[in-house]
């Protein structure tokens, strides 16, 4: 029997599972090596952390490892479940938040080496997270996909730490009563982009899908639902999402250095993005 020790939290309603003990050794390669390793040799402890009966389908798990840039503190491969991830935001406060409860970090700012590159996070004194993230761009703007049984929609392709699908115009309603419908569009977005060829760069798979519109909040700029990888959403406004939402409205020249941008969750939760 292998014994595997976790600790749960959540950020903004979204859970993170960070594996403390018990993960397979992964040897010493780059992170996106061992990110590989994990997907090809060992699914079944990923699928075991995460997926029921000791998970569900909203966890993202986060596997700690020795980092290998020697200048960070720790690294961390993340999944979910349907497979690894490339980053997570939520993910990586929820990793701060426990080594914070474990003793292990202290206030100030930190090096975290993940499968695309080291984000700096900055534990605060009040338990609050900042999360400096890897460079995000918008690859690909108004792009148009006939949707079946929604119609044409178009969109921004972005990358934020994990690819997105980003659509401003659509007819749908963001509230949480009107969820089943936001998850039956978006798998359809989602579809529509595989089968009409549109993938981030060198071909990645598009895996979130983001909606976007307004915020009944007078404190919020814009509200979110966010489709991830294995068909759930995100509680949270979704750490790489917003990442990518900020490129978009840079690019367009809506966000200025600095500027702040308050992104509200389907349920509520806020990030703060600049």
């Amino acid at each position: 029997m292998q014994r595997v020790q976790v600790i749960d939290s959540h950020t903004g309603g979204e859970p993170t599972r960070i594996v403390v003990a018990g993960g397979p050794d992964l040897g010493n390669g780059s992170m996106a090596d061992r990110r590989t390793l994990l997907r090809e040799q060992f699914d079944h402890f990923r699928r075991a952390v995460v997926n029921e009966p000791r998970g569900s389908d909203v966890i993202v798990g986060g596997l700690l490892c020795p980092p290998a840039d020697p200048t960070c503190e720790v690294g961390v491969i993340f999944f979910n479940n349907a497979d690894v991830l490339h980053m997570c935001g939520h993910g990586t406060i929820g990793l701060m938040a426990t080594l914070a409860h474990l003793g292990r970090m202290q206030p100030g700012e930190h090096r975290i080496d993940t499968s695309v590159g080291v984000v700096r996070a900055t534990l605060h004194d009040d338990g609050q997270v900042t999360v400096m993230n890897v460079p995000s761009y918008r690859y690909q703007t108004d792009v148009t996909l006939q949707v079946p049984g929604v119609g044409a929609v178009t969109g921004d392709v972005a990358w934020g730490g994990n690819w997105f699908f980003l659509v401003n115009d659509h007819p749908e309603r963001l509230e949480a009563d009107n969820i089943p419908r936001l998850l039956e569009v978006t798998h359809k977005i989602r579809q529509a982009l595989e089968q009409q060829g549109v993938t981030g760069s060198d071909g990645e798979v598009i895996d979130h899908i983001e909606l976007f519109g307004q915020s009944p909040s007078p404190t919020a700029d814009s509200r979110n639902f966010v489709l991830c990888p294995g068909g759930a959403y995100d509680r949270s406004p979704c750490g790489t999402g917003t990442s990518a939402k900020l490129a978009c409205l840079h690019a367009d020249g809506k966000l200025a250095p600095g500027q702040v941008w308050r992104q509200e969750s389907i349920i509520g939760s806020v990030f703060s993005g600049t």
